[in-house]
């Protein structure tokens, strides 16, 4: 199953710190694939999240996490509403980082390093300094970092952003079996289920 997830998202902080457990409860091999919806919503002509176009919904987004994260038992920490990072952060670096940290065994680590910083204790994830720290729990950041900032895998994070537009994703998290398109943190599950069932056929 491909996991999409975007490290400007509420609900994929949900999705990821819950993923691998669920996923190894049914023996479904995962494949992380960061991207950036920034593109996604631009083609529908929305400047940023629609959180932060619609105030009512955004009000109910930080009250449904509070909620949410509360029952999964997860640490969460809304922005204060005078922040001007509050939401959505500026996630490129990240997920640049990401696709590079996603080759080696502490890839998956890192990921949920970044949305824990985020989400649970109010960091700012566009600061290089930020993400070179969480590198450095588990490698040597130097080449990590270079190599994200590479042509290459500048390319790579497009291609990702291309294909999930290609799959007619919309919004994030997101979880691919074949064509079968689910969206949602509240769709994990059945996600994972949906790939159960089609390895049995």
């Amino acid at each position: 199953m491909d996991f999409w997830f975007e490290f400007a998202s509420t609900y994929s902080y949900l999705a990821i710190m819950r993923i691998e457990a669920e996923a190894a409860k049914r023996e479904v091999v995962l494949r992380w694939r960061p991207f950036l919806l920034g593109p996604i919503f631009a083609a529908q002509g929305w400047h940023t999240s629609p959180f932060a176009i619609y105030p009512a919904k955004g009000r109910y987004m930080w009250r449904d996490l509070e909620r949410r994260a509360a029952r999964y038992g997860l640490p969460f920490r809304r922005p204060a509403a005078d922040d001007p990072r509050v939401f959505p952060q500026h996630s490129v670096h990240a997920a640049r980082i990401a696709l590079r940290a996603l080759e080696e065994p502490w890839g998956t680590r890192f990921c949920r390093d970044v949305f824990r910083a985020e989400f649970a204790e109010g960091s700012d994830i566009s600061d290089a300094a930020l993400l070179q720290t969480l590198v450095a729990r588990h490698a040597d950041p130097a080449p990590v970092m270079a190599a994200a900032l590479s042509d290459e895998n500048k390319q790579r994070l497009r291609g990702n952003v291309e294909e999930a537009q290609a799959l007619g994703i919309f919004g994030a998290p997101s979880f691919t079996v074949g064509e079968e398109l689910f969206w949602g943190d509240d769709r994990l599950e059945d996600a994972l289920d949906w790939a159960v069932a089609a390895r049995a056929v």
